[in-house]
């Protein structure tokens, strides 16, 4: 089974460790690592802005990506949260199992 990533940015630090504990508490990630403060600069409505975000990557397996992005969507504040998945080309064999011991399959 094949490890998969989750990058997605949050407006604080609160809501990100929220989303991640509930997708802990779900077995539909293994691990989130909260960044911290990132700068994010980007279009929105028509016009340029930018502004302080969290950023996240959460760890899974390939078999849960879509519930993952899915369950993100749904727990996300923003209206259009920027929440982009993809499975792994390469992972090590002790990561891969910790991966399908920890998420649900």
């Amino acid at each position: 089974m094949p490890a998969a990533l989750v990058w997605c940015p949050f407006p604080d630090a609160e809501t990100a460790r929220a989303a991640a504990g509930a997708l802990l508490d779900e077995s539909l990630i293994a691990c989130a690592n909260i960044l911290g403060s990132i700068e994010s600069h980007f279009i929105w409505q028509g016009a340029r802005a930018s502004g302080s975000e969290v950023g996240v990557l959460f760890k899974t397996t390939g078999e849960r990506l879509e519930d993952v992005v899915e369950r993100l969507g749904e727990l996300h504040p923003y209206e259009t949260p920027a929440i982009i998945g993809w499975m792994e080309d390469a992972a090590h064999p002790a990561t891969l199992a910790w991966l399908s011991g920890a998420v649900s399959s």
